[in-house]
C-alpha cells in the first residue's frame, strides 16, 4: 500500500504541475499569440471542460480496464496533449488540445484519488492529504521554473518539462507491481462485483429500499446532502483556479512588480498551501472533518476580504500566504467527509465532485478573465472574495445535513 501511495503522489505532483502552468506562464502566452484576457480565460475553460469530462468518464473506464489502465490512459493522454502544446502551435490547435490535456490530467486526478480513499484502511484524511500536499508541491514548483524561464525568455520550455515528467509517472505505472494489490489493479476487472456490492451497500443505508435508486444509486434522503456537496466543490475549485491564474496579472496591475516577480508569488501561495497540507489530514482526523472545514472556509473568508480591502503589496503578499494556509486541506478533506456521510459509493462520489470540481474550473476563470478585461482589479478581488463567502454559507448548510446523515446512519446500524 505505501508503495501505490507514493506513486498516488507522483501523480498528484504532475496533475499540481498540470493545475497551475498555465496560470504561471498566461502572460507570456497572451504576450505571444497578441490575446486579451478573455481568450486565456477559454483556453482555461476549455482544459477544464476537458476535465469533466474525464472525471465523468473515470468510473465505466476504470469498470471496463481497470484502475491501472484507466491510469495509463488519462497520463497517456496528458503527456501527448503537453508534447503536443510544447510546439506552439496556432492559436485554434491549442483551444482544441486543451481539452485532452484537461481529460488527461481530470481523470489521473479523479481515478488515483478514489483508489487511494478506497484501499486505504486507516486514515483514509491522512493518506488523502498526502496526496493533496504532492499536487500543491507541484503548483509550487513550476511557478518558481516559470519565473526562472522567464528571465531566461525561454518561457515555452514550461510545457516540455511537465511532458516529461508526465511519461516518466506513465513509464512508473506500466511497469511497478504493487503485491497483492496488483489483483485489485488489474487491467482486466472479472466482473461489475465491485459496483454490484456499492451499490448493495448504498441500498442498505436507504430506507425504505425502493428509495435506493433515486440518483444513479444514491438514496433520496443522500440527495440534498450530494448536491450541496457538489455545488461546494464547483465554486472552490473555480474560485481556486481563478486566484491561482490570475495571481501574477493581479499582481502586475495592482502592484507593479515584474513578471517573473508576479510569477514567483505564485510559490508563495502554492508554497504555503504545500506547508498547510503537511499538517491537514492529521488536524482533520483529530479533531473532525466538520471542525477543519468550518474553521479553514471561515478563515479564507476573512483572509479574503481583507486582501480586497488593504492594497499594499507587503499586505498582499501575507494575505497571499495565509490564503495558502486556509485552503490546504479543504479539497482533500471534504472529499473524505462526504465520502465518509455516503458510504459504499467512494468511486462514483469521488468522480461526481471532482466533475462538478471541474466543471467550476471551466466556467469561473472564463468569467474571471472577463471581469479583469472589463473592470478593475479591485473588482475582480472582491468577486473571488464574494466566492470564498458563498463557500461558507454553503458549508454551513452541509454541515448540519451532514450531522444529520451521521444521526440517521448511527440509528440504522442500531436497528
Amino acid at each position: 500500500m505505501r508503495k501505490l501511495i507514493w506513486l498516488g503522489c507522483l501523480s498528484y505532483l504532475v496533475i499540481g504541475v498540470a493545475h497551475v502552468v498555465g496560470g504561471s506562464i498566461l502572460e507570456q502566452l497572451i504576450g505571444h499569440y497578441g490575446l486579451t484576457y478573455k481568450d486565456g480565460g477559454q483556453w482555461i475553460m476549455n482544459q477544464f471542460l476537458g476535465f469533466l469530462v474525464g472525471v465523468l468518464f473515470a468510473p465505466s473506464l476504470t469498470a471496463r480496464v481497470g484502475k491501472r489502465g484507466a491510469v495509463l490512459l488519462a497520463i497517456g493522454i496528458l503527456t501527448a496533449s503537453e508534447a503536443a502544446y510544447s510546439l506552439l502551435l496556432p492559436w485554434g490547435w491549442m483551444l482544441a488540445i486543451a481539452p485532452l490535456a484537461g481529460i488527461g490530467f481530470g481523470m489521473t486526478e479523479a481515478v488515483v484519488g478514489a483508489m487511494i480513499i478506497d484501499l486505504a484502511k486507516n486514515g483514509k484524511a491522512s493518506a488523502m492529504s498526502r496526496l493533496e500536499t504532492f499536487f500543491g508541491v507541484g503548483a509550487l514548483l513550476i511557478p518558481i521554473a516559470a519565473a526562472y524561464l522567464i528571465q531566461q525568455n525561454v518561457w515555452q520550455v514550461s510545457f516540455p518539462i511537465l511532458a516529461a515528467m508526465s511519461g516518466i509517472t506513465f513509464v512508473l505505472w506500466l511497469t511497478m507491481s504493487f503485491g497483492e494489490l496488483d489483483d485489485q489493479l488489474s487491467y482486466a476487472p472479472k466482473s461489475a462485483e465491485g459496483s454490484q456490492a456499492n451499490a448493495e451497500i448504498a441500498a442498505s443505508l436507504a430506507a425504505p429500499r425502493a428509495d435506493a435508486s433515486a440518483f444513479f444509486g444514491y438514496s433520496r434522503k443522500a440527495l440534498p446532502f450530494l448536491l450541496l456537496s457538489a455545488l461546494f466543490f464547483m465554486i472552490y475549485v473555480g474560485m481556486e483556479m481563478s486566484f491561482s491564474n490570475y495571481l501574477p496579472s493581479i499582481l502586475i496591475e495592482r502592484s507593479g512588480i515584474g513578471e517573473s516577480a508576479a510569477a514567483s508569488v505564485l510559490s508563495l501561495f502554492w508554497g504555503t498551501m504545500v506547508l498547510g497540507r503537511l499538517f491537514a489530514g492529521v488536524l482533520a482526523d483529530r479533531m473532525g472533518y466538520s471542525r477543519y472545514l468550518l474553521i479553514a472556509t471561515l478563515g479564507a473568508s476573512a483572509v479574503f476580504v481583507l486582501m480586497a480591502v488593504m492594497g499594499q503589496l507587503s499586505w498582499t503578499l501575507v494575505f497571499v500566504g495565509l490564503s495558502g494556509l486556509c485552503f490546504s486541506g479543504i479539497f482533500g478533506i471534504a472529499l473524505v467527509y462526504a465520502n465518509a456521510l455516503i458510504p459504499g459509493m467512494t468511486e462514483r462520489t469521488t468522480s461526481l465532485l471532482v466533475a462538478c470540481g471541474g466543471l467550476g474550473g471551466a466556467i469561473f476563470p472564463r468569467l474571471t478573465g472577463w471581469i479583469m478585461d472589463q473592470f478593475h482589479v479591485q473588482a475582480t478581488l472582491w468577486y473571488v472574495s464574494a466566492l470564498v463567502i458563498v463557500m461558507l454559507l454553503l458549508l454551513a448548510v452541509m454541515l448540519v445535513l451532514g450531522r444529520r446523515r451521521a444521526r440517521e446512519h448511527r440509528e440504522a446500524e442500531a436497528s
